[in-house]
């Protein structure tokens, strides 16, 4: 059985927009509030953009998740920066951007969305995780070629 997915989250990551706060409970979750650098990180990979693709060699590896803005994402990844990187392939994001100052990388998911997708490729349970994720639907049908 694989440890719980670390999530580090930014202090000024409102509630109101966080996509993984339902989360908060679900033994399968760790929560860490940045700056804090999460316990024991041995064994685990940092998803992030850049790195080699998620794959079936990680099944049994940790995942650690940022979750934050873009913007907060470089500061908060050189706390983490030992901790080896893992992308995934491309996905189309279904959470509307709204920024209009900063681009976020074409990439870029929610963490929501990351999450369920990394844990889908690492053939975890993802039961319940989109519950709560008012784009789960047009997500999982942007995507439904990466989940069969």
């Amino acid at each position: 059985m694989a440890p719980p997915t670390i999530i580090l989250v930014h202090p000024k990551e409102r509630r109101s927009k966080c996509t993984v706060a339902p989360l908060r409970g679900d033994p399968r979750f760790e929560f860490v509030k940045y700056p804090r650098r999460p316990p024991n990180l041995e064994g685990y990979v940092r998803l992030a953009v850049g790195g080699p693709i998620l794959s079936e060699a990680d099944a049994e590896q940790g995942l650690l998740v940022l979750d934050g803005t873009w913007r907060w994402a470089e500061s908060m990844e050189a706390t983490v920066a030992d901790v080896p990187v893992r992308s995934l392939p491309p996905l189309i994001t279904a959470y509307p951007r709204t920024s209009k100052v900063f681009t976020d990388p074409s990439e870029g998911l929610a963490t929501v969305e990351a999450v369920y997708a990394a844990l889908r490729f690492l053939r975890r349970d993802t039961a319940g995780l989109l519950d709560h994720y008012a784009f789960a639907e047009p997500f999982l049908t942007a995507n439904a070629h990466h989940w069969t």
